[in-house]
C-alpha cells in the first residue's frame, strides 16, 4: 500500500511544484513499475488467509511482474486500461481537491496605522492559518458547493420577530429582528444590520448560523429580507430586489436608529449584499452616522467588470452563471402576476418579447438585461452595472471597513481583486483579507471530513466587530499614548 501512496505523492507532486501535468497515458509509462508493484500487493495482502507468510510469498512473486513490463506483452488483469483509470482517478483526486495546496494565514492588505495594529492584535485570525477541512476543504467548488445546497452544518434556529415596512411606491420590505442572548463584550448596546446574497433572506442557514453566533456575543440583528426572495411573502408593487437598489436596507437602517436611539451599527454584507452595504454607506455621508464599521465578504465589487468573466469556462463560473440564472428566473416567474401585468408593462417599458427572452435565459446578464434594469429605467445594461455597483462609492466610506475574498472563489475572478487591494493600499480605515482558501461564502473549518457547525467567516466577522467596539472605546487613550511614544522619540 506504501507503494501505492508513492504513486499518488509522485503525480501530486507535479501539481505542486507548478509543473504542467503529463496526460494519464504518458504518466503511466513513467511510472507503471510503481503502480503494478502497488497494485499486485495489495491485490495478494487482501486475498491472502495468512498475511504474515503466504501474503509475503506472493508478494515476493507479485514483486516480478515488473520484469514482465520490460515483454511485449502485458497480462490481461493488468492491462493498459486498468492502469489508465488508476492513474486517472489518482489524477483528478489530487487535481480536483488541491490535496497538495498549503494552509497559511491569509493574505492581509493594509496600510500601517495605529487601528492597524490595533486590529492585528485584537483579532487573532486575521494572522493564523485558516485550516479548512483536510480531504475537500482546500476545493473552492466543494466549498462553494456545500454552502449553496448545505448552507451549513447543523445550522440553529434563533427566534425573531418579522418586521414590515411600506415604501414610497408601495413595495413592502420585511426584515427580521433578533434580540441580543448575551452582555456584549464593552457593555454597549450594538445592533448588525445585515444584508444577505443574492436572493436569500433570514431564513437561509448560513444566515441563522452566523445571526445565532452574533447574538451569543452580545449583538442584536436586523436581516433584511430581500424583495420578493421569501417565497411566502407576496409584492405588494411591480419591482423587486435588483444588484445595488439600497432602498429596503436603507429603510431598516433607519427604522434601527429610531427605534433603538442608544444603538450603534456594525454593517455586514455577504457577496451581492457586500455590495448593497457599500453602496449605501458612500451614497451619502448622512448614513455612516452612529456606524461603527462595515464588513463586506465575497463580493466582487463591479458588475461592469464581472460580467465578462461571467461568461467563462475556467473554474465553471459559465456553469454557476447558469444555476443563478435558473434560480433568479424561478423567483421573478413566480411573481409574474404582480411583475408582469399590463400597469407593469407600461411603467416599466416591458414587452412580450422580454418575457419570452426571459424564459429563454441562461446567464445573469441576459435577465439583468432584459427585465431588471428596467425596474429603476436604465437604458443600458452597461449604465444600470455602473450605476449599480459600490466601485464608484468605496472611496467615500470613511467608517473601519473591511473586505474578505477567498483566493479560490470561483465566482469571482482574480481580476476583480486588484480592487479592494488598490484601495487597501490608499485608504487607512481599509483592510483587504485573502486567505488561500474558502470558496464563495464556504469558508468550513473541520479536521478530516465533516465540518464545524461554526464557519471561520463567522467567526472573523464578530471578532472584527469586537475589536472594532473595544477601539472606539480606547481610541482617545490610544491616540493620546501614541502621541506620547512619537514626541520621546
Amino acid at each position: 500500500m506504501a507503494l501505492l501512496e508513492r504513486a499518488g505523492c509522485l503525480l501530486s507532486s507535479h501539481v505542486t511544484r507548478g509543473v504542467s501535468m503529463p496526460s494519464p497515458v504518458s504518466w503511466i509509462s513513467g511510472h507503471a513499475d510503481v503502480l503494478i508493484r502497488g497494485l499486485s500487493y495489495f491485490d495478494l495482502k487482501v486475498k491472502s488467509k495468512n498475511p504474515t507468510t503466504e501474503g509475503y510469498g506472493r508478494f515476493c512473486s507479485g514483486l516480478k511482474m515488473s520484469a514482465i513490463l520490460e515483454t511485449s506483452e502485458l497480462p490481461a488483469v493488468f492491462d493498459g486500461v486498468k492502469l489508465a483509470a488508476v492513474a486517472a482517478v489518482l489524477y483528478v483526486i489530487v487535481r480536483c481537491l488541491n490535496l497538495k495546496s498549503p494552509t497559511a494565514p491569509p493574505e492581509l492588505i493594509y496600510q500601517d496605522s495605529a487601528l492597524a495594529r490595533f486590529l492585528l492584535k485584537s483579532c487573532p485570525l486575521l494572522t493564523k492559518e485558516y485550516i479548512p477541512p483536510l480531504i475537500w476543504g482546500k476545493s473552492g467548488h466543494i466549498q462553494t458547493a456545500l454552502y449553496g445546497k448545505m448552507g451549513r452544518v447543523r445550522s440553529p434556529h434563533p427566534y425573531g420577530l418579522r418586521k414590515y415596512l411600506t415604501m414610497p411606491d408601495g413595495a413592502t420590505a420585511t426584515f427580521d429582528l433578533f434580540e441580543p442572548r448575551s452582555e456584549h463584550c464593552i457593555g454597549e448596546d450594538v445592533t448588525m444590520v445585515i444584508c444577505p446574497g443574492i436572493a436569500n433572506h433570514s431564513e437561509k442557514q448560513y444566515i441563522r448560523t452566523f445571526v445565532d453566533y452574533a447574538q451569543k456575543n452580545g449583538y442584536r440583528c436586523a436581516v433584511l429580507n430581500h424583495l420578493g426572495a421569501l417565497p411566502n411573502i407576496e409584492l405588494t408593487s411591480p419591482r423587486m430586489f435588483t444588484y445595488g437598489c439600497t432602498w429596503e436596507f436603507g429603510a431598516m437602517v433607519n427604522y434601527i436608529k429610531k427605534t433603538y436611539p442608544q444603538t450603534q451599527l456594525v454593517v455586514v454584507g455577504f457577496s451581492l449584499g457586500g455590495n448593497i452595504v457599500c453602496k449605501y454607506l458612500g451614497e451619502n455621508q448622512a448614513n455612516q452616522e452612529r456606524v461603527l464599521c462595515c464588513v463586506s465578504v465575497c463580493q466582487g465589487y463591479s458588475a461592469l467588470r464581472a460580467q465578462e468573466t461571467f461568461m467563462q469556462w475556467d473554474h465553471c463560473r459559465r456553469f454557476y452563471n447558469f444555476l443563478m440564472a435558473d434560480n433568479m428566473k424561478k423567483i421573478i416567474l413566480s411573481h409574474r402576476q404582480v411583475l408582469f401585468g399590463d400597469n407593469m408593462k407600461k411603467l416599466h417599458s416591458l414587452s412580450d418579447a422580454d418575457l419570452s427572452k426571459l424564459y429563454t435565459a441562461t446567464s445573469l446578464m441576459q435577465i439583468d438585461d432584459n427585465v431588471m434594469r428596467k425596474f429603476h429605467g436604465y437604458s443600458s445594461l452597461k449604465e444600470y452595472y455602473e450605476k449599480e455597483s459600490c466601485l464608484q462609492y468605496l472611496h467615500m466610506i470613511y467608517v473601519p471597513l473591511l473586505l474578505v475574498n477567498a483566493a479560490d472563489d470561483p465566482l469571482v475572478h482574480e481580476s476583480l481583486l486588484s480592487i479592494p487591494r488598490a484601495l487597501s493600499e490608499k485608504k487607512e480605515n481599509v483592510m483587504h483579507v485573502l486567505p488561500l482558501h474558502g470558496g464563495h461564502l464556504g469558508f468550513f473549518e473541520g479536521s478530516v471530513l465533516f465540518p464545524e457547525p461554526l464557519t471561520w467567516m463567522d467567526k472573523l466577522v464578530v471578532q472584527y466587530a469586537n475589536a472594532i467596539c473595544q477601539w472606539e472605546k480606547t481610541k482617545p487613550h490610544c491616540s493620546d499614548a501614541e502621541q506620547a511614544m512619537s514626541s520621546q522619540e
